[in-house]
């Protein structure tokens, strides 16, 4: 039979098999990668140390005109950045953090993040918010090399979240919103963190974040084994 006469439908199948011996798929069209059961999300628990987030204005006034953030080592999640620059947050009664990061890139509005600890140190009762929820919170003082800013509201500590994209919800079975539960293990103690909001998007890496006072009551530098878990207690990953 020549390659003229051959059927359409034989033609599609050798070029579909082909094609997956060379991508080394199964020929019958199964993935093993397909599904959420062969899915193995590579779980990551940051801590995030006290910082700040600075709109555009304000890297100006406080590192000069035309100031821009400067990258000193990226973060976790792609595009983001602990900058070079550092400033002073000086609460009520002239106390004060001297050097505090700022995170980039910039953002349209200005935030400081704080541990429960730093917020006595400051003199501020900073209420647990999520980012970005900062309506009615206390304000600080910025001082930076070049000139001051002060923020009206803005200092808060953050509630502990996981980011992770679309595919890790649904892993998980959990959608943008929902709360989990984070369990690790160390030598010192079990400990879960509850109430850990969901934030998802299309590219997100899956990462835990608490702040210091959290990470360092759980021992997490010697943790032996973290899990995330729906807030339901069915847990879906192992790390």
């Amino acid at each position: 039979m020549s390659a003229a006469t051959l059927d359409r439908n034989v033609v599609e199948q050798i070029v579909r098999q082909i094609v997956l011996s060379q991508s080394g798929a199964p020929a019958n069209g199964s993935s093993s990668a397909r599904g959420s059961e062969a899915y193995k999300p590579n779980l990551m628990v940051s801590i995030s140390a006290r910082h700040c987030h600075l709109t555009n204005e304000h890297v100006e006034i406080l590192f000069g005109p035309g100031a821009k953030l400067t990258t000193d080592k990226p973060l976790y999640q792609d595009g983001f950045f602990a900058a070079e620059q550092q400033v002073m947050v000086v609460g009520p009664r002239r106390r004060m953090l001297p050097t505090v990061r700022v995170l980039g890139p910039t953002r349209p509005f200005s935030q400081v993040e704080l541990a429960f600890t730093d917020s006595i140190s400051l003199g501020i009762d900073a209420p647990v918010r999520h980012s970005g929820n900062i309506k009615g919170t206390p304000g600080c003082v910025l001082v930076g090399p070049k000139g001051v800013v002060e923020l009206q509201e803005g200092v808060i500590r953050a509630a502990r979240h996981v980011h992770m994209n679309l595919r890790d919800c649904e892993h998980f079975g959990v959608k943008n919103g929902d709360l989990m539960k984070l369990r690790i293990e160390s030598p010192m103690s079990t400990t879960v963190y509850e109430d850990l909001l969901v934030r998802a998007d299309g590219t997100s890496k899956l990462e835990v974040h608490i702040d210091t006072d959290e990470g360092n009551a759980c021992f997490l530098d010697a943790a032996t084994k973290v899990e995330l878990l729906k807030q339901d207690g069915g847990c879906k990953c192992k790390h």
